[in-house]
């Protein structure tokens, strides 16, 4: 037994072919793999069967999620998970497709026999509590979306203050080099939006997918607008509704437990959509896109906020999470920014500026799990040891896929233009970011304001 890792990780790099990427502990105390590499703890033979029930992603979730794996003491889980993601995009690892006569040959053989001599064979553990079952109905009917955002978004707003912190804003903060702080640089990304919308007083917002209702508040309060936020987590909407109350808006804004599908008394003069559109789902973006683009006025904008995925290689089928999936977001899709566009168009919309948030979203995950790490113990009183740990794994996880620019999050401006084709924006980018509240011009075909007629030139005021 003294040589049990040894034994396991020799069998394991002769059936896949290539090094493992990691050190590795079992419960005996043996340790083998590359000198100086992260170090993963399978505490005990359960950790085992996981791994090989469900090799890869998975199993190395539900072990970690259960606590049948751990981290050596002093290693990161940043360059552990940065390890585990550059071996799983290897090109030998990305192709690997183990038929039987590779588990029944040789070096198949070799892997079963190390098992059995840890003492590890057996049926599959059941997998931890907070893994989700898939819920009944049609993908992305009604229910099945407020059954998958409970899932995610109803595990207590107390826990949600831990890990976001005071702002309650639960999407990329934007880093301005005067953002010193979380909370500075999520109030520099409201009011971006809210700029990029071109608000201002006696607008009425929409605000789909409104978490805790951090954005309505900093609209109204700094806009003057009067706002409508929708949401399908019970959790968020109590707590927004009572930040709302303190805050002494009540008479301007509204929350309501409401399906974006479901709304029907716009028109609305902006739409907001942050964090909210990777729930839609492929088969439902075209009702989402349409839906909105009826709710707006002509000349009204929405600002969509949404992760991104890279496209796939040709002939490459596209590659879900399984951990994301059962764990974090159900039903839960990207698509690439392309796409979006793509979509958003097809409803209607012109699409006018295009902006990458990536590293943003990097700097922000990194915030959130020093934020949850700072306050473990009372983070695992609240949710349990094992949500716990599906969230530090998933943010993290996420922190690098951003970094890697693995995933991308991108905010897309689009105008319902007027039946005149004209999208209400001044001329240039610089002067709708920076003067919200100035009075749009009005554009003429060539895209500068027309002068008036002279009758001398006749009915065609020349545009340069």
């Amino acid at each position: 037994m003294a040589k049990l890792a040894g034994q396991l990780v020799e069998a394991l790099e002769g059936l896949l072919g290539v090094p493992v990427p990691l050190r590795v502990q079992v419960w005996d105390g043996s340790v083998a793999g590359p000198p100086g590499a992260p170090t993963v703890v399978l505490r005990n033979r359960r950790a085992l069967r996981r791994l090989i029930w469900q090799p890869g992603e998975l199993g190395l979730a539900r072990a970690y999620v259960a606590g049948d794996l751990e981290l050596a003491p002093g290693t990161d889980l940043y360059e552990t998970l940065s390890a585990v993601a550059r071996f799983a995009e290897r090109p030998e690892i990305r192709t690997l497709a183990l038929g039987p006569r590779d588990v029944l040959g040789a070096k198949g053989r070799r892997v079963l026999a190390a098992v059995l001599r840890a003492g590890a064979v057996g049926l599959d553990p059941e997998p931890p509590r907070e893994e989700v079952r898939k819920a009944d109905g049609r993908l992305h009917s009604r229910s099945r979306d407020r059954a998958a955002i409970s899932h995610h978004y109803d595990v207590g707003n107390d826990f949600y203050r831990i890990v976001l912190g005071s702002s309650m804003v639960y999407s990329c903060a934007y880093w301005t080099p005067e953002a010193k702080s979380l909370e500075a640089a999520q109030e520099a990304k409201l009011d971006l939006i809210c700029r990029k919308l071109g608000l201002r007083p006696g607008m009425r917002l929409l605000d789909v997918g409104c978490g805790w209702g951090s954005l309505l508040l900093h609209a109204a309060k700094h806009y003057g607008v009067t706002a409508v936020g929708v949401s399908i987590s019970r959790e968020q909407v109590a707590l927004a509704r009572a930040r709302i109350e303190e805050a002494g808006l009540s008479d301007r804004v509204e929350v309501r437990l409401q399906d974006y599908r479901e709304i029907a008394d716009g028109p609305f003069d902006a739409i907001s959509s942050v964090g909210m559109a990777e729930h839609v789902g492929s088969e439902q973006y075209r009702v989402y896109a349409e839906g909105l683009y009826r709710m707006l006025v002509p000349g009204g904008r929405l600002l969509n906020h949404q992760i991104a995925r890279r496209p796939d290689l040709p002939g490459e089928p596209h590659r879900t999470s399984p951990f994301i999936d059962r764990y974090v977001f159900p039903d839960g899709e990207l698509s690439p920014v392309g796409s979006t566009v793509a979509r958003l168009e097809e409803a209607g919309f012109e699409v006018r500026d295009v902006e990458s948030l990536r590293e943003h979203y990097g700097l922000t995950l990194r915030e959130w799990v020093a934020n949850l790490e700072a306050r473990w113990t009372e983070a695992v009183r609240l949710v349990g040891r094992g949500r716990a740990r599906v969230w530090r794994l998933y943010m993290a996880a996420s922190a690098l896929a951003f970094e890697q620019n693995r995933i991308g999050i991108n905010q897309v401006l689009a105008v319902r233009s007027t039946e005149e084709g004209a999208a209400g924006l001044p001329p240039t980018r610089e002067e709708w970011l920076l003067s919200p509240t100035a009075a749009a011009p009005q554009l003429v075909a060539g895209g500068v304001a027309a002068a008036p007629a002279d009758p001398d030139l006749g009915d065609r005021p020349s545009v340069r």
